[in-house]
């Protein structure tokens, strides 16, 4: 099977849809026949610019719906988070805030322009049957 992403004139993905293996050489002009607009391949396994099973990254990223397709970079691009301060890095298209994060669970504080660390959640526990 097959991702592909719908593309709107202003390059923000609509829909991401499955397109069985025999449309999948096919498969932009395949979906642009079939249920019209832009169409462009995504990849399931690719995040930052890496594949995770080792095999070539292909479009920087899995779209999303609201995702941006850039034609410069051939790359999905994430919604930006509200944060004025993180910048978009070109080779992964991710956003990345001005520091990195540390281990463990933290929070981007932008006021502060820092990550702050938070307390992890406890699991809760389903004692129905106790």
């Amino acid at each position: 099977m097959a991702h592909f992403a719908q593309i709107d004139n202003e390059g923000t993905v609509t829909q991401v849809i499955v397109v069985a293996d025999e449309h999948e050489a096919d498969g932009e002009q395949w979906c642009a026949d079939f249920l019209g607009g832009t169409w462009k391949q995504t990849s399931y396994n690719t995040r930052g610019g890496e594949h995770s099973e080792g095999g070539e990254a292909f479009r920087k990223n899995f779209a999303g719906t609201g995702f941006k397709y850039d034609s410069d970079l051939d790359a999905f691009i994430p919604p930006k988070p509200p944060f004025e301060s993180w910048v978009l890095n070109e080779s992964t298209c991710q956003w990345e805030a001005p520091v990195p994060r540390p281990d463990g669970p933290a929070a981007w504080d932008e006021e502060a322009g820092e990550w702050v660390e938070v307390e992890e959640p406890l699991m809760e526990t389903d004692n129905t049957n106790q």
